[in-house]
């Protein structure tokens, strides 16, 4: 057995190898910083310890969703942000949550592909994260994972989702803003408006605006909002151009976000989003929980006993799941 150091937490003891991954992540260690995230996306038993251990001053670090359809150009945008970020002297984490291969459970897509420009830069992390199976354009680990960036002293994390389409809204519960990316001649604006999308989207971001059909894209896109209730005093979503192949529009893009973070400060609504955010996290977790607790040993045996029990008609299944919980407490 490795010889362990407690994290003060009650939440077990971490192996010194951990405990040394820990300290080399907080110092900006590259290597460090990306097995530390290996460790928590595997879902080892030392990983309650270490996230312990990170989350003993909160989550500092602005987190900007970025999420649209397949061909939109998010990855060209989290690149070019990427970019303005740090002449602005930002240093800059990016988690691109890739499609998960069904042979190794890992990502399909490379993160140093798609962003080769900022691959040697030191202000900057990008890591590909798989999603998993996870609905809703978003890898499970993604809490865990912007509390190692945020520990590592990355002021701003980039989340960029799936592209999954119509059903990437939990990108939402993840951000502190969200960006919304569509492009003109793919329909974009009223399958957003179906989906229901535009409703969690800070900033609308129109790319590829050099091309045909953007300007009909912007005024469709400023119709819908217009005709979208909102309360008193609640942000207004801006719709805006960008060619982020070239960099057109990025920069007040960058001055978009800035406004909205100043926004969610000054109306509170940026600690109500972190709770709302914290509630998620903790159900999930819990929820995750329970999951392992139902198929393990004795809690497993039960439920198979109670879906015989279903099975051939003996009870129903709002019963046979409220004598499994009942048996769990």
């Amino acid at each position: 057995m490795k010889e362990g150091v407690s994290d003060h937490t009650g939440n077990g003891v971490m192996s010194r190898d951990a405990s040394s991954l820990v300290d080399g992540a907080r110092a900006g260690r590259v290597r460090d910083i990306g097995r530390l995230l290996s460790l928590i996306e595997d879902g080892g038993p030392e990983v309650p310890a270490i996230i312990a251990t990170l989350s003993a001053e909160g989550v500092r670090a602005r987190t900007i969703g970025i999420t649209g359809s397949p061909g939109v150009g998010k990855s060209t945008v989290t690149a070019a942000l990427v970019g303005e970020l740090r002449r602005r002297g930002e240093r800059v984490g990016v988690l691109a949550v890739d499609p998960s291969s069904p042979f190794s459970g890992g990502a399909l897509l490379g993160d140093r592909i798609r962003m080769q420009e900022h691959a040697t830069d030191d202000g900057v992390f990008i890591r590909s994260m798989a999603s998993r199976g996870q609905l809703g354009g978003m890898a499970a680990t993604t809490p865990q994972a912007v509390r190692v960036l945020d520990a590592a002293g990355f002021s701003t994390v980039l989340i960029e989702t799936v592209g999954v389409g119509q059903s990437e809204v939990d990108v939402a519960a993840a951000a502190d803003t969200s960006l919304v990316l569509l492009a003109p001649g793919m329909g974009d604006g009223i399958q957003a408006a179906k989906a229901g999308i535009l409703e969690i989207a800070d900033i609308l971001v129109v790319n590829k605006a050099d091309r045909e059909g953007a300007d009909a894209t912007v005024r469709e896109l400023r119709g819908i909002l217009a005709l979208t209730e909102r309360p008193a005093g609640g942000w207004e979503p801006p719709v805006l151009r960008t060619a982020a192949v070239s960099g057109d529009g990025i920069a007040v893009l960058c001055d978009s976000i800035d406004e909205h973070g100043r926004w969610l400060a000054h109306s509170g609504e940026g600690d109500d989003r972190r709770l709302r955010r914290a509630r998620e996290e903790v159900e999930a977790l819990a929820l995750g929980m329970l999951r392992r607790r139902l198929r393990d040993g004795a809690s497993s045996e039960r439920l198979d006993r109670v879906a015989r029990a279903l099975r051939d008609g003996r009870t129903d299944p709002y019963t046979a799941a409220a004598t499994v919980v009942a048996e769990l407490e």
